[in-house]
């Protein structure tokens, strides 16, 4: 079930804009965490942006790495596959 919660806040001369703590904490928006701005021209939208997990990125990576050794592919075809790419870019442009 959605919670909705409202509360009032002032915008500094600055356009900062403290977020409630009650809101802070239902939300886990800790300090330094990113918000995207959304605007209709009468409402504004402010939605977390989640951390990446690092752990999980690192697994993607181990298993690209995984498939590429099962594939055969070394660092030097991905470095020419790199270079074929950009020379093709430079080329239609």
């Amino acid at each position: 079930m959605t919670q909705y919660m409202s509360d009032i806040t002032t915008v500094s001369s600055k356009g900062q804009v403290v977020l409630p703590k009650a809101i802070r904490d239902t939300m886990k928006i800790g300090a330094g965490a990113k918000l995207m701005v959304f605007c209709d021209g009468n409402n504004i939208l402010l939605k977390p942006i989640p951390q990446p997990d690092l752990g999980e990125f690192r697994a993607m990576m181990d298993a690209a790495a995984d498939w590429a050794k099962e594939a055969g592919i070394t660092e030097d075809d991905i470095d020419d596959a790199i270079r074929t790419v950009r020379t093709r870019r430079r080329e239609e442009a």
